[in-house]
C-alpha cells in the first residue's frame, strides 16, 4: 500500500511537469501578429525566421515576443516653427507598421518599444523640416496636402533603415499662433 501512494505522488508530480512543459513550449499567435523568438542559452535573437500567426511548439527556456504586424497608428502633436518664426501647431496621424521579414532585427536593435525610441522622433524630425518651409498662411490653406506627402517622404527617408514602414501620414489640424 505504501508503495502505490509513493508511485501515486511520483505520477503526479510527472504528469505536471509534464503539463507545464507542454504550456510553458506551446505558443499561439494571433491573426495580425508575428514572433520573435528569443533564445537566452543559445544565440539570444533568432534572426534566421520571423514566426507567423498559428501555433508553434518552442523550448520551454526560450521566449516567444510577439509583435503587431498590422498597419498601426501613431497620433502627435507637434509644435513647431513655421519659416518666419511664428508656433504652429500640427496635429498629425502617421499610419506604419514594421517591416514582417526584418521583425527579428527590430527587436534586436531598437526593441519592443520602437514606436517611441525611433518612429515619434523620426515623424516629428520630418515635421519640423518641412512645416520650416512654409508660412502659416500657406499651411493653412491649400497645400494640406503637399505638405502631407513632404511629411512621408521625409520620414519614409528618416526610417529607411529602421525596419519601420511609413505608409501614410495625415495632417488633422493646423492651428496657427
Amino acid at each position: 500500500m505504501e508503495k502505490l501512494s509513493r508511485a501515486a505522488v511520483l505520477a503526479i508530480v510527472a504528469i505536471s511537469i509534464i503539463i507545464i512543459v507542454i504550456f510553458k513550449s506551446s505558443v499561439v499567435i494571433d491573426a495580425g501578429q508575428a514572433g520573435v523568438l528569443f533564445k537566452p542559452f543559445s544565440e539570444g535573437v533568432d534572426t534566421d525566421s520571423t514566426y507567423g500567426e498559428g501555433f508553434h511548439i518552442i523550448a520551454p527556456w526560450n521566449d516567444m515576443i510577439i509583435f503587431p504586424v498590422r498597419q498601426l497608428s501613431i497620433n502627435d502633436k507637434m509644435r513647431v516653427l513655421s519659416v518666419n518664426g511664428l508656433e504652429v501647431t500640427v496635429d498629425a496621424t502617421v499610419w506604419y507598421q514594421p517591416e514582417y521579414a526584418k521583425l527579428p532585427y527590430l527587436y534586436q536593435e531598437k526593441g519592443i518599444d520602437y514606436e517611441a525610441a525611433i518612429l515619434a522622433p523620426a515623424i516629428s524630425a520630418a515635421a519640423r523640416s518641412v512645416v520650416g518651409r512654409y508660412t502659416p498662411e500657406q499651411l493653412y490653406s491649400s497645400k494640406r496636402d503637399v505638405i502631407q506627402s513632404e511629411i512621408l517622404e521625409e520620414a519614409k527617408r528618416e526610417l529607411e533603415s529602421q525596419y519601420v514602414q511609413v505608409n501614410r501620414v495625415l495632417v488633422k489640424d493646423v492651428t496657427l499662433p
